[in-house]
């Protein structure tokens, strides 16, 4: 068995490492977006689609050595919604806390129309890549994550990877619409996650879209969008009770 968590944007694999430290695993993977912290390969767009064209290879190569839990967080989340969709064979579970993307009736927090919006978006990773990390750290704080988690959060952001989430959320502008219609159904168990404060996905249509899929909601009631930060041990407690339901 192989535990894949993916994140999402602004972000590294290094957002898990809390919650990692807590399952106390040795079959956890946690593969990084490309342009995220990593070069992006020749010919890579930075799409949606061509990131879940790399997560299904991702899984792929994973599920070699055996069954697959996916959990994603983010974006990561909405790449899970989207891979199940349409190659639920790849995992054993699924869990995501960006189940409203799979809500036909899905729409963007103000922050993603400003990055899907030519000029504005780049204006805005200007100010923030020119933004002292302590600074920013504090943004982060108030979204409930704490001070040093929040500091090394704010410092993984580059210029590539300030390209690669314009290029991502453009590409996404009408996504419940295109990826809606087919999370319905989900032959693979799975677990729709809900922070209860994340200002950034809507609750109505997480609730909607884990409906259509045919899968339980988890509130993890006062945490936020980076829940996994926020508190690690709750976030692995919910993981780890909705694995052992499947035995």
């Amino acid at each position: 068995m192989t535990v894949v968590l993916v994140h999402g944007v602004p972000e590294t694999p290094a957002v898990w490492e809390p919650l990692r430290a807590v399952l106390g695993r040795t079959d956890v993977e946690t593969p990084r977006l490309p342009g995220f912290g990593a070069p992006v390969p020749g010919g890579f767009g930075a799409t949606k689609e061509e990131y879940v064209a790399w997560l299904v290879a991702e899984l792929e190569r994973i599920g070699t050595r055996g069954p697959v839990d996916l959990v994603g967080h983010d974006w990561g989340g909405g790449f899970v919604v989207r891979v199940v969709s349409t190659r639920p064979d790849l995992v054993r579970s699924w869990v995501t806390d960006a189940g409203a993307l799979g809500d036909p009736g899905f729409e963007w927090h103000d922050f993603a129309k400003i990055w899907q919006t030519p000029g504005e978006g780049e204006e805005f990773f200007a100010r923030q890549l020119a933004t002292p990390v302590d600074e920013s750290a504090t943004v982060f704080e108030a979204f409930g994550i704490p001070a040093d988690r929040a500091r090394a959060l704010a410092g993984w952001a580059d210029e590539e990877m300030a390209r690669c989430i314009l290029t991502l959320y453009r590409s996404a502008v009408d996504v419940g619409a295109e990826w809606g219609p087919d999370f319905q159904k989900i032959p693979a168990p799975g677990l729709a996650l809900l922070p209860t404060e994340d200002p950034f996905l809507s609750a109505d249509g997480s609730r909607r879209a884990a409906k259509r899929a045919g899968v339980e909601v988890l509130e993890l009631t006062g945490l936020g969008h980076w829940w996994m930060l926020q508190d690690p041990e709750r976030g692995a407690a919910a993981l780890t009770g909705f694995w052992a339901s499947l035995s």
